[in-house]
């Protein structure tokens, strides 16, 4: 007989693991598994190492319950680091996790319609806040309504982040701290294999699996694509708001010194890393990115095991060329940092252009003509609006675009491109298509995030659209579907692009003298 244990919940779904039999709680017709452990905890001799395997446990555990976070700054906003910012402005709580931290993080959530049959496409999120903050359970990544709708099943993940994930450590500390500057990306190929090896008790298909993700989580598919390690863990990807890039060796190292500087370590008392208290390593972290000029060099680097070259970069991986992808992003991606500081919407032209040209690392005389250059593209739009795009296309769209070429000319499987266009209402509409509106609209939460979305009396067609595009693709590959404005493939020769809004539309070579202007970013 069911159990309640919450208002509308009941604790009647019991799912066997390769470790252990789990219970979850079943809310709005959704089986929920939450807090699942896919590692072993990361604290003391396990940090820096390579994710383990859990530890199989007798009788029936609860999944009742998110995991805790992975251990970084709480409240950081994109853009700040890594200083600590100022509480998190209003319309983005929801992107946040307010979870406690710990080192014993590697845990994830099931969202499943059934629990009968296995033939269900599988879609595991991966979060962002670059690789330096953030959690899978944030409340806008609920996958409740995008499993029961879309009849798939939801898997959200926590991994490692920051320091704790990518230090780099190999050239220093020889075999045993080989892998510590991709950890936290071996971490989720650790989760990837959780769901090969039990995703059908699930309900779901572990032969039809769809990595998606948003800015850091984005860019988080992009370096699995590049991985020997996942190949054959995932077969479709989504990539939204992302950069593809990785750092170098060199730097990480240089980062990776300053950090054992700063805690009086050697190559030779290396051990004692795992006794140093967490917040200690993230406040060595956070001040050795200050003396790099802010420069993070936690995150993703070439190591010569685990990424053997920067994705995407000079080509598509050749390992995961078999992957059909989806890719885009939002038409006002970086409103989404301007807003903290609301006064830079109502600066004269001059001023942005005084803003812009350090952020750029230009002169101002180039800045002043890449302004002008970009107007000429945009003649209609006010000066906040060509900062705003010159930025987007600057810290977003350069990098997707490149690696959509790439993926294009390797024609081993088809990409399909998009920019989200639908606007904000909130905070008198300054935001319009801003960094991360368009999750609530991908996972149907959009009456779960009203300080985003407001109350658009069209939020709710919106979201039936671009679930549908999604689910469809995390089905066969391809985004149609009836109902659905038609959705071609990206070609070179007509660089096809949906928008997508209240009404979907296809257009070709979207932003043509802007986008030709914005690969120069790409470096």
């Amino acid at each position: 007989m069911a159990t309640t244990t919450l208002a509308g919940a009941q604790a009647d779904s019991v799912v066997e693991t390769t470790a252990g039999r789990l219970r979850g709680l079943t809310v709005d017709s959704v089986h929920q598994f939450k807090g699942v452990r896919y590692g072993h905890s990361t604290e003391g001799p396990f940090r820096f190492a390579p994710p383990q395997p859990v530890t199989p446990w007798a009788g029936v555990r609860d999944a009742f319950e998110f995991g805790p976070s992975a251990p970084q700054h709480h409240n950081q906003m994109p853009g700040n680091y890594p200083t600590r910012p100022p509480p998190i402005p209003t319309p983005y709580k929801w992107y946040w996790s307010d979870l406690p931290i710990s080192e014993d993080c590697l845990s994830l959530n099931v969202f499943t319609p059934s629990l009968e049959g296995a033939g269900r496409p599988v879609m595991v999120w991966l979060h962002g806040g670059t690789f330096t903050n953030g959690a899978g359970t944030a409340p806008g990544f609920d996958g409740t309504n995008l499993a029961r709708d879309g009849d798939v099943v939801v898997v959200t993940v926590n991994h490692r982040l920051n320091i704790f994930g990518h230090l780099f450590l190999g050239s220093i500390g020889g075999e045993r701290f080989a892998d510590a500057a991709n950890n936290g990306l071996l971490d989720i190929v650790a989760a990837l294999q959780w769901v090969r090896d039990n995703i059908a008790n699930f309900g779901g298909d572990p032969a039809n699996v769809t990595i998606f993700g948003e800015s850091g989580g984005g860019s988080k598919v992009g370096f699995l694509m590049g991985m020997p390690a996942a190949k054959g863990l995932f077969h479709k990807a989504i990539v939204q708001s992302a950069g593809f890039r990785a750092m170098d060796e060199i730097g990480a190292e240089r980062a990776a010194g300053k950090v054992l500087d700063a805690l009086g370590l050697t190559k030779d008392t290396l051990d004692q890393l795992e006794a140093v208290p967490v917040q200690t390593l993230l406040d060595v972290m956070s001040a050795v990115s200050l003396s790099e000029g802010g420069v993070d060099q936690f995150r993703p680097a070439i190591d010569g095991r685990t990424l053997l070259e920067r994705p995407f970069h000079h080509a598509a991986p050749q390992v995961s060329a078999h992957v059909p992808m989806m890719m885009g992003t939002c038409e006002s991606e970086t409103t989404f940092m301007t807003a903290p500081t609301m006064e830079v919407f109502t600066l004269p032209r001059a001023k942005l252009i005084e803003t812009l040209a350090p952020m750029l690392r230009m002169t101002a005389n180039d800045a002043e003509a890449l302004f002008a250059a970009y107007e000429a593209a945009h003649p209609d739009a006010a000066p906040i609006d060509v900062f705003t795009h010159i930025r987007s296309d600057h810290l977003f769209r350069a990098g997707t675009l490149h690696a959509a070429q790439q993926k294009v000319r390797q024609a081993g499987a088809p990409l399909y491109q998009y920019c989200f266009t639908w606007k904000s209402p909130v905070l008198g509409g300054v935001l319009g298509a801003t960094h991360t509106l368009e999750i609530p609209f991908v996972f149907g939460n959009t009456d779960l995030t009203p300080e985003i979305i407001g109350d658009a009396p069209d939020r709710h067609d919106v979201s039936r659209q671009m679930m549908g595009y999604w689910v469809n693709f995390a089905r066969t590959g391809n985004p149609n579907g009836p109902g659905l404005t038609d959705w071609p493939a990206y070609t070179l020769e007509r660089r096809d692009t949906m928008l997508i809004n209240r009404a979907c539309n296809v257009v070709p070579d979207h932003r043509g003298k802007a986008r030709e202007l914005s690969m120069a970013f790409y470096v």
